[in-house]
């Protein structure tokens, strides 16, 4: 069951009301999208990954008239705007975190639990694949990866257990292959930071958040509102400093002082959340706070 991150904290700062356009730069499986439209308003719904926007459309289909779907990266976000004539936004929502479809189907190469190709890719039309990066970059490319993306302490071990096993097809032989080379010492299985550093890679995730934060200011309209939820420091860091400079160069008001997390019944009915981190902020600039204007 898809259970969408901190609903109530995103509704509360995105302020979705009737006649407001508001872009989810992250549908998935449609959660989110959901609960906007409900609120009255009109949706832009975006992700890059096609099969999670086919069943965003069985689960969002009572409010079909209200959302209007896009598989587009968020580099690609400007380009949706303008095929949906739309200048500026009245909100905009990104949740950073990875599906329940996305982890759990072993075919889609992200699953630590179930076997499948080492794939990783959102969109599974384009882009090297994470079997490409496993068998094909140098050991200290690897390590370098590992420790940069995943911020995994054990990389160089890691890397070098990888070389000598090559090659590796699947997630299943990656996953014991890491186990054995860095035995557990926590419930978290000891390849977790190396499959989230793979998906990170293969999806240019870094850059494509860049492309979005720096994009805010442009497409969301004075008093209009962005709202990003991250699941990894990386992600904070740069949501954070990213939002520090827009309210330093006085575009932007920070509507969340300190970071918001999840209630701790949320982390106990939906145990993904505990990493969640949310932030906010509001476009500054001359204005009525209207509703978008469309081209």
């Amino acid at each position: 069951m898809h259970v969408p991150v901190m609903l109530a904290e995103c509704l509360e700062y995105l302020r979705p009301r009737e006649g407001a356009v508001i872009l989810d730069a992250t549908c998935g499986l449609g959660g989110h999208t959901r609960a906007i439209a409900a609120a009255g308003a009109t949706v832009i719904a975006c992700d890059r990954d096609a099969e999670s926007l086919e069943r965003a459309r069985e689960n969002t289909r009572e409010y079909a008239g209200r959302i209007r779907f896009h598989q587009a990266t968020f580099a690609r976000i400007g380009a949706v705007l303008a095929a949906e004539k739309i200048q500026q936004l009245d909100g905009l929502l990104a949740d950073l975190g990875v599906s329940r479809y996305q982890l759990t189907a072993g075919e889609r190469g992200f699953s630590l639990a179930a076997d499948g190709p080492l794939d990783m890719r959102m969109d599974r039309s384009q882009g090297r694949t994470a079997a490409e990066i496993v068998n094909f970059e140098s050991e200290k490319e690897l390590a370098d990866l590992l420790y940069g993306l995943g911020e995994e302490r054990r990389a160089r071990k890691i890397a070098r257990a990888i070389v000598r096993a090559r090659p590796i097809h699947t997630t299943g032989q990656l996953a014991k292959l890491i186990e054995r080379a860095a035995p557990r010492t926590s419930r978290i299985h000891p390849a977790t930071q190396t499959f989230m550093a793979l998906r990170i890679a293969v999806n240019e995730e870094m850059g494509q958040l860049d492309a979005l934060l720096e994009q805010i200011p442009e497409i969301v309209k004075p008093r209009g509102r962005a709202v990003v939820v991250t699941f990894m420091s990386l992600e904070d860091r740069k949501v954070k400093q990213s939002f520090q400079a827009m309210a330093k160069d006085g575009r932007a008001q920070i509507l969340t002082r300190h970071v918001v997390r999840p209630a701790q019944e949320e982390v106990r009915r939906n145990p993904p959340s505990r990493s969640a981190k949310l932030r906010a902020v509001e476009m500054i600039g001359e204005g009525d706070g209207g509703f978008s204007q469309r081209i």
